[in-house]
């Protein structure tokens, strides 16, 4: 009869068990909101555009103009942009023929190799630089 007791120490690891599966899937979740935050921060490559009836706007006779719009033209150009003192909305290398735009109030933006991407700010092309040249720069949204 003395041989059926309830053993304490099975109750506490399977509440420890339980968790480290609490956690374990909190940290999938915020590690999967951060990656498709990242991903949907990106305007789409070249060639994939959406129509203008796909916006909602209130003029559709006038085009959005993005604040910095970056277009790569070799084969690798190493690209940072981000919202001064903020979130960093870009920090990799565009493959040839892709574009990033974005349309933020002010942007801080360094180009590794400034003759490798085309910008334009505020819809005006600005000119490139050397070859090999690394620039940072800030682009401000002008008042409306």
């Amino acid at each position: 009869m003395g041989r059926h007791r309830s053993d304490p120490l099975g109750i506490a690891r399977l509440a420890l068990v339980g968790l480290a599966v609490v956690l374990l899937l909190a940290v999938i979740v915020v590690g999967a909101r951060a990656l498709l935050s990242t991903f949907g921060s990106e305007e789409p490559a070249v060639g994939a555009s959406s129509t203008p009836s796909a916006r909602p706007s209130a003029a559709p006779s006038t085009p959005r103009v993005p604040t910095v719009r970056v277009l790569c033209q070799a084969d690798r150009c190493p690209v940072f942009v981000r919202v001064p003192g903020g979130d960093v909305l870009i920090d990799r290398e565009l493959a040839r023929g892709e574009q990033a735009s974005y349309f933020q109030p002010e942007l801080d933006v360094v180009l590794d190799d400034a003759s490798t991407v085309e910008v334009f700010e505020n819809g005006t092309a600005r000119s490139p630089g050397p070859p090999g040249e690394r620039q940072a720069f800030s682009v401000k949204r002008p008042a409306q």
